[in-house]
Formats: structure tokens, sequence, C-alpha cells
């Protein structure tokens, strides 16, 4: 037992170190401006992340490929990057005035650009966790297409194997039969190590009705630049721009969208107004807040989900478009972002609130300029957190005069990985922890586990990790924070940021309130320690519906009850 107890104390040992690793020198490549992933620094990230192994990576350190790894990074990551030798990380340059048309990856807004056949530009404009992000995901394309390389030269790296040769003809044809798909497709398998089954299923995923043989082209392209830079020596290289290295950590879009809403406020006459800021998802609050009235017709139980779960349905825009009228006919100014954080905005005014409207009551007779004022913001990344809390919670400087914000509460909602329990259920902090460091961050939350239990969700109330990247997640590592006196019940990336900018300017430069409201609520996207249950098994699906509306629920009565 203590022999098993000495080694798992070592591993997580060696993980964390990976991660520091990984981080110092990504920030040292930043700061050189350029790096081959085939080269030295390009070796450095690769050994650090196989010495990791995070979950979401899967089988990384073995020599078959890992399929579900590779999903999660396509998802993130724009179409068609394996095709190009160059990769060049920039920062906001104007190029959405050229004729070139972004390419937005679909679990990730960030805009990129295809420039010719051979380099991908992709816009930083959420800070180093997006750049560490990308270039984990990148790391992890690189492993798997040197898996293939390996594979598939022979003959002391001067010839192929024929499972290469088959492929290369099929993805190089014009014509293309479901026959001479399914033999590429067993040609494939073998060149990856896996079953014919799981590549056909792999192969579905990634189909779409432009490019029926994505997964097979990707699979060509990876192959193909990895045995170009070992027989020809052309390597694939990552540059930074250099406004990117120069802009970064200066706040320049943070500050931007900030200044956009603390006008828009005042042009709207809500600055002095108590104000509740909730960091949500675009569609909760909106539609707890109308959606039971305005659809009472289609959905008469109003204690059932059925409600949410059709909402959050991609087959009824139409009902989304009846709750989205409603907002608007009462008061909801939605700010579509142009600042480059990709944050949204939704501002709903209390006082618009028509008769019969809302489906939460404000105290009877509540003079108009005391009803609070919801404003709600997207997600924010890592640590653009603290960047755009920072930049909004200072006064908005105009004319030689400073106008304070009149903010009551702030409120955190948002996904995280839990470490006890399964996906769907619940995590109140009493604390956040900076990962790497013991940076500690305790607070006093409004929310409390009390106010969750009895419907049928987990809670757990202690300790949260943020972390430096989603994709860094490691068992070992976990498991220590876990079963350690630091009782931590889950991990997600922003909550160190926000409550940094949060203190602050509650209690140094005294912008906001000292006693300002604060509350944080996370939802199980996942259970890193449990293999199988990671980001990467797929999304939540109809699961997230009940923890949200939940968590958005209970964050609404306390703002109307205050």
């Amino acid at each position: 037992m203590m022999a098993t107890e000495v080694k798992q104390t070592t591993r997580a040992q060696e993980s964390t170190n990976a991660i520091e690793r990984l981080y110092i020198t990504m920030r040292h490549l930043l700061n050189r401006g350029f790096y081959k992933p085939s080269g030295v620094s390009g070796n450095a990230l690769r050994s650090a992340l196989l010495l990791l192994r995070p979950e979401i990576y899967g089988t990384i350190a073995e020599d078959k490929a890992e399929l579900n790894g590779l999903i999660y990074v396509l998802e993130r990551l724009p179409e068609g990057i394996e095709e190009c030798r160059f990769i060049n990380l920039t920062s906001d340059e104007g190029f959405s005035k050229s004729h070139i048309k972004p390419i937005v990856p679909p679990k990730r807004r960030r805009n990129c650009y295809r420039i010719d056949d051979e380099q991908m530009n992709i816009e930083i404009t959420r800070g180093r966790s997006d750049i560490y992000d990308i270039l984990t995901h990148l790391t992890f394309l690189f492993i798997e297409s040197g898996k293939i390389c390996k594979r598939v030269l022979v003959d002391g790296g001067n010839a192929t194997i024929r499972d290469w040769d088959k492929l290369t003809e099929f993805v190089l044809s014009d014509e293309k039969s479901d026959d001479e798909r399914e033999v590429a497709m067993i040609h494939t398998a073998n060149i990856l190590g896996r079953t014919f089954d799981e590549v056909g299923d792999i192969h579905n995923k990634l189909k779409t009705p432009e490019d029926p043989d994505r997964f097979l082209n990707v699979i060509y392209w990876l192959g193909k630049l990895a045995l170009e830079e070992e027989t020809t020596g052309n390597k694939r290289t990552i540059t930074f721009s250099p406004l990117l290295r120069e802009r970064l950590g200066h706040h320049l879009h943070g500050e931007k969208w900030a200044q956009t809403i603390k006008q828009t406020l005042k042009e709207n006459g809500l600055l002095e107004r108590p104000l509740h800021i909730i960091s949500a998802n675009m569609h909760s609050i909106m539609n707890s807040l109308f959606a039971k009235k305005a659809l009472a017709k289609e959905f008469p139980d109003s204690n059932s989900l059925k409600i949410y779960e059709a909402l959050s349905s991609e087959k009824h825009k139409k009902l989304n478009e009846k709750v989205k009228n409603v907002a608007e006919k009462n008061g909801m100014i939605f700010m579509d972002d142009r600042s480059g954080t990709n944050i949204d905005i939704q501002i709903f005014d209390t006082a618009k609130f028509g008769k019969d409207t809302c489906c939460y009551d404000l105290p009877k007779n509540m003079p108009s300029e005391q009803k609070p004022v919801i404003f709600v913001m997207d997600y924010a990344f890592g640590e653009q957190a603290y960047e755009t809390i920072d930049e909004l919670l200072k006064p908005l400087e105009e004319d030689g005069q400073k106008y304070f914000l009149n903010v009551d509460s702030l409120s955190i909602m948002g996904k995280a990985g839990i470490l006890e329990g399964g996906k769907g259920d619940l995590m109140i902090p009493t604390a956040h922890i900076f990962e790497g460091t013991a940076d500690n961050y305790p607070f006093n939350n409004e929310l409390s586990a009390s106010d969750f239990e009895g419907n049928g969700l987990k809670v757990l109330e202690g300790t949260m990790v943020t972390v430096l990247g989603t994709s860094l997640q490691n068992k070992d590592v976990l498991k220590f924070f876990h079963e350690s006196t630091w009782n931590v019940i889950g991990l997600e990336m922003e909550g160190v940021h926000y409550q940094k900018a949060i203190q602050s300017a509650s209690r140094i430069r005294k912008s906001i309130k000292k006693d300002v409201k604060v509350r944080y609520a996370y939802y199980a996207s996942d259970n890193p320690l449990e293999t199988g249950s990671t980001l990467a098994s797929g999304g939540l699906g109809t699961t997230g519906v009940k923890p949200t509306y939940l968590i958005t629920d209970r964050i609404l009565k306390q703002i109307f009850n205050s």
C-alpha cells in the first residue's frame, strides 16, 4: 500500500513538472517569435505533453492513433489546418477587411484565415490562455502526425508501405465510389493501428456534406507533411506575429469591450441603477425570465423542463425567436461583440418589463430607479476573464468626469470538471486555487449547497482549481488535489481570474462597493478522473439543461429578492 502511495505522489510531481515545462516553453517560444514543431523547442513541447498524458488526449503516448482526442482537437482548430505547413498566430490585424473569408472552428469562436495553400493565420484576441490552448492542440496533432509517419516509412526511410500508397491513391482520385472508400478505410485502420469499426465510426462523425471524406483527408495530410519533413527536410513552422507579441497582456480588446458597454449603459440612463453582472451563456437568463409566460400555450406545464430542452435544441428556432422577441419588447438590449473579445452581451432593464411578462416578481411598489439592471456576458476564456472584468469595473471616464458603476452583485455560472460525481452534477466553490501555485482566493459565496439540494443532482461544496488549460488535465495531479487537504471538488479555467478582478476593484481600487455580493456555481461537463468521462467523450446534450436552469433560477431569485 505504502509503495503505491509513494509512486502516485511521484507521478503527480512528474506531471506538475511537465505542466510547468509546457508553460515555460510556450512563453519562451512566444518571446522568440517562432518555432519548428520538429525542432528542439517543438520536441520539448512534445515530450512534456507525452509525459503529462492529459486525459483528454487518451492514448496519445501509445503507438496507435488517438481518435476521440483527434475529434476534440479538430472541433477547436480551423478546418484545413492539417494541410498547412505554416501556422501564424496573429493579433487582430485587419484580415476581416480582406477578400479572405474567416474560418471559425465549431467549438471555439476565433477567426482564422487560410492565406494560401500552405498558410493558416489564427487570430488571437483572448490573451495567453488562447495561445496555450492552440499550441497544446497543435502539439497533439504533430504527435499524431509523427505516429503516422513512423508507421508508413520503410527501408531506412525511402519507401512507404502499401496501405499508405492506397490511401494516397484514394484521396487524390477524382471519382470515389463507396466500395473504394471502404477499402481506403481498411488501409487507414491498418496505418492507425485501429479497427475498421473504430475508423468507420470516426469517419461518420467527421464527414460533412461538403467533405464526405474529411477523416481520410485529415489522416492523409497529417501523414504527408510529416513524411515530407522526414524525407525532404521541408519543416512545418509556427510563428507569432510582431503585433501579437507587442499587444499581449495590454487589455486592448477588453478595454474596447468595456468602454462600449459603459457608454451603452450611460446612453440608456442605467449607470446609476443597481447592476447585477452575470457571466453565463446567451440563452438561460433570457429564457428563465420570459420563456414560461411567452410559451404558455405550447408548454402549459410550467414545472416541466421540457420547455428548456426544446429551446436548447436546434430544431426549435421559431420558439427561440418568440422568446427573444418578447425579451426585446420588454427592454432587452443585445450587443453583438465587435471588440474582438468574442463576448456578446445582453442587458435587461427590469423597469421596462411589462405586466405579466416576467416569470419573477420584484417587491411591490419598488421605485423604478431602484429596479435592478441585469447584465449578462457570454463566457470569457481563461485569463480573458481578468481582462474583461477588470476593465468593466473601472469607472467610465468622459469629459473629465468619472462615472462609477453601481454594482450590486457578480454571478459566475459555468461548466467545470468534477472530481467526484458525473456529468450534470453541481459544484459550489468556497475558494479558488490557481494551478501550479499556492495562490488562493477565498470568498463568501452567496450560493450554498443547500440552495440546490432535493433536485436529484449531486451537490458538492469546497475548493476549486483554476487550471491553465482544460487540455492539460492530468489524473495524477487531480487525484492529489482531491485527496489532499486542499479539499478540491472540481476544476475550471476562469474562477481565479474573475475573483482577482473583483477583489482588486472592491478592496484596492475601490471602484465598486466593498460588500459586493459574489455568486459562483458550476455544473459538471466531465469527470477527468474517470476514463471515458472526459470532455473528449462528447457534449452534455440535454444532461446540461437541468443544472443550467437550476443555477440560473437560484441566481435570479436572489437578484429579484435582494
